[in-house]
């Protein structure tokens, strides 16, 4: 399998190449040559597969030879190695709780692949490589701890002052070693503009061994594709395949399930479900794509004013919006409607949301009530404990603390404070 750049067609890398640039030269993200067509037995057998051969049968296609059979095997264990349960919230929707892992996140799935294939394919390299990454909140917790200790990588997190959860802050800017965190005075955007400039210049690329492990990296981006993978095995009616929302930001989640369902995977349609961050549900219902100033919301995650990767996602239909349109819809919720669904849930399904599954779950309920008959399932993204300081006060109750977040309350925070320029970063990492 061989990569190309959506700015330049006609040129070629493979897997290790794009995950070891992260970012076309021309500042392009990197598209598969071909989608796959997965093996009618891996479909038919699911039911009987372990996640692990479901896992490594979705990715190998994409990995080529980069990587031995064994390894790969390895890679996708270790990536995978938590449950990603599909939980009964009410008759018609379930929730698929992907936030199981070690950093209590969705996130967990694509930095363990990445940070797992990277330590790899630089095994003999003799120089360091740095990690460069932006967070609007859970990546950079899953990269830091996905990356922690790693010979040879040092990892540089950007993240926005004061936008993002405190137990997200602890989880990226306490673990130190190989890890530094920046805290930017500025908004997500800001943050993933700043490390677009680090890829985009030749000088700084001359002297440092750089990488991205944002979503825009190959080996985040497909992993993902798991776990739809693994709720489809889970799903009990296969005769009516489920209506999927996913809480989106940066549409690199959505974007892998629109990929797996290019490759076969059941699916009836894709809901994006936004903050009141709407550039994409307008771009669906007007046509025009027009970007604005990221605004702040109680489901930080997603405050993202230009999503990366749906370039990714008009690729896969061939930027034919109306087929698009077919297979994609995409709602924005506002913070009210937001502590509204995360009470309704709490006290009418006795289930807990985080901000952002909450944005999932109404969205879903709103398709379903328009579409007798259908049934789904949103993403929980995170563990409502990430937004402890937000869910609590709408439930007006404690959540207990689970074991990983409890030893992070006693630790110190370490991050180095930097404004909106690309100057002071790049001052910073050839410091």
């Amino acid at each position: 399998m061989n990569y190309y750049s959506l700015n330049s067609p006609g040129t070629y890398v493979d897997f290790k190449e794009a995950t070891i640039r992260g970012q076309a030269p021309d500042k392009g993200l990197y598209f598969p040559q071909t989608i796959p067509t997965l093996p009618t037995e891996l479909l038919k057998n699911i039911d009987t597969l372990s996640r692990e051969e479901i896992a490594f049968q979705v990715i190998r296609p994409y990995t080529g030879d980069t990587l031995p059979g064994n390894e790969l095997r390895r890679i996708v264990r270790e990536t995978i190695a938590f449950e990603f349960p599909l939980a009964n919230v009410s008759p018609d929707i379930q929730s698929l709780e992907l936030f199981h892992g070690p950093t209590l996140a969705f996130k967990d799935v694509g930095a363990r692949f990445m940070s797992r294939c990277l330590g790899y394919f630089v095994r003999d390299n003799k120089r360091p490589v740095t990690v460069l990454v932006a967070t609007s909140g859970d990546t950079g917790g899953a990269v830091a701890s996905g990356f922690y200790g790693v010979e040879g990588i040092r990892v540089v997190i950007l993240y926005p002052s004061k936008k993002v959860s405190s137990v997200q802050e602890l989880q990226l800017t306490t673990l130190g070693k190989n890890i530094t965190a920046l805290e930017v005075e500025g908004s997500f955007d800001d943050c993933q503009q700043m490390v677009k400039q680090a890829f985009a210049d030749t000088s700084l690329r001359q002297q440092l061994f750089l990488t991205s492990a944002n979503s825009i990296n190959v080996a985040r981006w497909l992993p993902q594709q798991f776990y739809y993978f693994f709720a489809w095995q889970q799903w009990t009616d296969k005769t009516n395949p489920p209506v999927i929302c996913v809480p989106s930001g940066n549409f690199g989640n959505i974007c892998a399930g629109l990929l797996a369902h290019q490759s076969g995977l059941p699916a009836t349609h894709f809901i994006a479900a936004t903050n009141a961050n709407d550039v994409i549900p307008n771009f669906l219902r007007t046509g025009q794509f027009k970007t604005q100033p990221a605004k702040a919301t109680l489901s930080n995650a997603m405050d993202v004013a230009n999503p990366s990767n749906f370039v990714r996602i008009l690729e896969i239909f061939q930027k034919q919006v109306p087929s698009l349109k077919q297979t994609l819809s995409a709602v924005s919720i506002t913070d009210e409607e937001t502590i509204m669904a995360i009470r309704r849930l709490h006290n009418d399904h006795h289930y807990l949301a985080d901000p952002h599954g909450a944005i999932g779950w109404l969205a879903l309920q709103r398709y379903l009530d328009k579409h007798p008959g259908a049934k789904g399932y949103f993403l929980e993204t995170a563990h409502p404990v990430k937004f402890y300081d937000t869910v609590e006060p709408i439930i007006q109750q404690n959540i207990p603390l689970p074991a990983s977040v409890q030893s992070l309350l006693d630790k110190q925070k370490h991050s180095k404070k930097i404004t909106a320029q690309y100057t002071n970063l790049k001052d910073f990492l050839l410091s």
